[in-house]
C-alpha cells in the first residue's frame, strides 16, 4: 500500500514543503529511506522502527520504502522522524489516508514515542499557511511559537499515540492560541532595559549616538578605558523604535532556526544586541558551517551588533563584515544548498587608540608611535570607510560624577528619533528605502541636495581630508539624517559640518599619527 504525508524543511530563514512517501509493499522485510538524506535522517529508521513497537504498533514483516521529495533538495535536521512514522501507519492501513489531507507533520521521536522540540517550527508553520495547508501538528513545546502565525490550526503533541487518537476522531485536541497584543503589553510593562539617564557626561558621544539611531547609521567609538564606551552602546536598544510585527516576525524565524528561542518565547519582541567576542571566527559572524546556521550579523538583524575592542578581533573575521555592511544580507554558498540570511543590522563598535589605551596622554601612554601604527591598522581603511560616524570619548572629569547631574532619558532621546524617522518614513514613501543610510548614488542626488555655500564647504573637505566617493556620500547621509532631527528639509551648513567632523574623527588617528 502507498501513502503520503507532509514535512517541512528550512533553507536560509525560510521553510519549504517535503512530501513524505511510503510504501509497504509484500517482499524481503527491509526499511529504505531515499531523497537525498543527511545521516541524521537516515537514522530516523532506527528511532521511527523503536518508536512505533514502543507505542503498540508492530510493523509488519514487509518491504519498507520511504521517499522524501522533491529528491534533489538536501534534507537535514531530525524533524522528519513524525511524518515518517504517520506515513507508514497510514500505508499500513492504521490510519485513513483522507485524515492526513491538509496537514503537516513536524517532530523529532524519542524511542518510547515521545515528540521532541525541534528548531525552525515558525518559518515552517508559515510556509504551510502559503501552501494552503490548514492545520499543523508540533512537538508541544513549540506549539505556541507556532501559533504567532494566524489563520492555521497549530496542534500541539507529545506523544505518538495522540497523534494517531487525533487523527483517527478518538480524542479531541484544541488549537494553540496566542493572544500577541497581550502579551506585548505584558512585555512593555516590565521593561528593565538600561537607560542613558544613568550615563554621566559623555555629551557628545550621545548626540552621536542618536544621529546613528536616527538614520541606521555605522558608528564607531574610540576612548580610554573605563571612558564609558561598552556602557553607552548597550543602551542603544533603549533609543531604538519599538519592532513591527513584520521585524518581531523574522526576527522569532532566525532565533527559530538558530535554536535561540528561550524557554516557551512566542515572538521575539525586543531589538536584538549582540555582542561576539573578539575571539570569534568569521563563519560565527557571517554564518554557515557545517550545519548551516544563522550568524551573529544575522542575529543582530533589526538591532544593533556591537563589537568591543574592535582591533583586538583577526583581521579577516572583520574584513567578512564589508559586504553585508553594504548589501543587508549574507549568501553563502555550499556544495548542496546555497543560504541566504537578512544582516540588517546597525553596526557599533568600540576601542582604544593604543595597546594601553591612553595615547595620546604621554603622561599615561607609553607606547611608540610604530606601536600605535601597528594597533591602528588591524582596521583596514575599506572598513573604516564603511562607518559613518567615529567619535571620540574622553573621561569623564570627576567635577561631573561629583555633580550627579541628571541626563537625558531614553524616552526623551527617542522620541526626537521617533520624529526624524517618520519624515525619513514621508520622504521615502513608495520606494525600498527606509533609512537615509540606505540611499545609494543615485538617490543620495535626489534627496541630499546642497545648496551653493554647503556644496562648496563640501568641496574643500573633500580636498583638504582627501575624502574617498565612499566616504562623501556617507558624510551626505549623516548629514540628511542631522538635517532631520533639526526638522529641517534642506541641509544645511550647520548639519553638513557636524557630519563632517563625525568622518574627521578617524583621520586624527589614523593618518596623524
Amino acid at each position: 500500500m502507498f501513502s503520503k504525508a507532509f514535512s517541512a524543511s528550512i533553507i536560509g530563514i525560510d521553510g519549504y514543503i517535503i512530501q513524505v512517501e511510503a510504501d509497504v509493499s509484500d517482499g524481503l522485510p527491509l526499511f529504505d529511506l531515499v531523497g537525498f538524506l543527511a545521516s541524521e535522517v537516515k537514522e530516523a529508521k532506527e528511532r521511527v522502527k523503536i518508536a512505533l513497537k514502543n507505542s503498540g504498533y508492530l510493523l509488519p514483516p514487509k518491504r519498507i520504502t520511504i521517499n522524501l521529495s522533491p529528491a534533489d533538495i538536501r534534507k537535514e535536521g531530525t524533524a522528519f522522524d513524525l511524518p515518517i512514522a504517520i506515513a507508514i501507519l497510514a500505508a499500513s492501513g492504521f490510519i485513513p489516508q483522507e485524515n492526513l489531507e491538509n496537514t503537516l507533520f513536524i517532530g523529532e521521536m524519542s524511542l518510547d514515542g515521545r515528540i521532541n522540540t525541534v528548531t525552525g517550527i515558525l518559518p515552517i508553520v508559515n510556509a504551510a499557511k502559503k501552501e494552503g495547508f490548514t492545520r499543523c501538528i508540533v512537538p508541544k513545546a513549540n506549539a505556541r511559537e507556532g501559533a504567532i502565525i494566524h489563520d492555521i490550526g497549530v496542534f500541539g503533541v507529545e506523544s505518538l499515540s495522540e497523534v494517531i487518537s487525533f487523527l483517527n476522531g478518538t480524542t479531541m485536541m484544541d488549537e494553540e492560541f496566542i493572544d500577541i497584543g497581550e502579551m506585548l503589553q505584558e512585555y512593555y510593562k516590565l521593561d528593565n532595559s538600561p537607560d542613558f539617564s544613568e550615563i554621566i557626561g559623555q555629551e557628545s558621544a550621545k548626540r552621536a549616538i542618536e544621529i546613528a539611531v536616527a538614520g541606521q547609521h555605522n558608528a564607531l567609538l574610540i576612548g580610554t578605558p573605563g571612558s564609558g564606551k561598552t556602557m553607552l552602546a548597550k543602551r542603544i536598544p533603549s533609543i531604538m523604535p519599538e519592532l513591527s510585527f513584520d521585524e518581531s516576525l523574522e526576527l522569532t524565524k532566525i532565533y527559530s532556526i538558530a535554536g535561540k528561542l528561550k524557554n516557551n518565547q512566542a515572538l521575539v519582541v525586543e531589538r536584538p544586541f549582540r555582542s561576539p567576542h573578539h575571539s570569534s571566527t568569521s563563519v560565527a559572524l557571517i554564518g554557515g558551517g557545517r550545519f548551516a546556521k544563522p550568524g551573529e550579523i544575522t542575529m543582530a538583524s533589526h538591532g544593533v551588533l556591537f563589537l568591543d575592542e574592535l582591533p583586538e578581533f583577526h583581521r579577516g573575521t572583520l574584513e567578512v563584515l564589508r559586504q553585508p555592511l553594504e548589501e543587508k544580507c549574507i549568501t553563502i554558498n555550499r556544495l548542496n544548498a546555497t543560504y541566504t540570511y537578512p544582516a540588517n543590522f546597525m553596526l557599533v563598535a568600540a576601542m582604544n587608540p593604543c595597546l594601553c589605551g591612553y595615547f595620546p596622554d604621554r603622561n599615561k601612554c607609553n607606547c611608540s608611535i610604530p606601536q600605535v601604527k601597528k594597533y591602528l591598522n588591524k582596521i583596514s581603511r575599506p572598513l573604516l570607510d564603511r562607518i559613518d560616524i567615529c567619535m571620540e570619548m574622553l573621561q569623564v572629569d570627576y567635577k561631573d560624577l561629583k555633580q550627579n547631574k541628571k541626563s537625558e532619558s531614553s524616552m526623551e532621546i527617542r522620541q526626537r528619533i521617533l520624529n526624524a524617522r517618520k519624515i525619513q518614513l514621508e520622504r521615502y514613501q513608495g520606494t525600498d528605502i527606509l533609512f537615509n543610510s540606505s540611499l545609494g548614488p543615485k538617490t543620495i542626488l535626489k534627496y541630499c541636495k546642497l545648496g551653493k555655500k554647503e556644496t562648496h564647504m563640501l568641496e574643500e573637505a573633500f580636498a583638504k581630508m582627501n575624502l574617498s566617493a565612499r566616504a562623501y556620500h556617507r558624510i551626505l547621509k549623516v548629514a540628511r539624517t542631522i538635517a532631520d532631527l533639526d526638522e529641517s528639509e534642506d541641509i544645511k551648513e550647520r548639519h553638513l559640518c557636524e557630519a563632517i567632523i563625525y568622518r574627521s574623527m578617524d583621520k586624527k588617528f589614523w593618518e596623524e599619527v
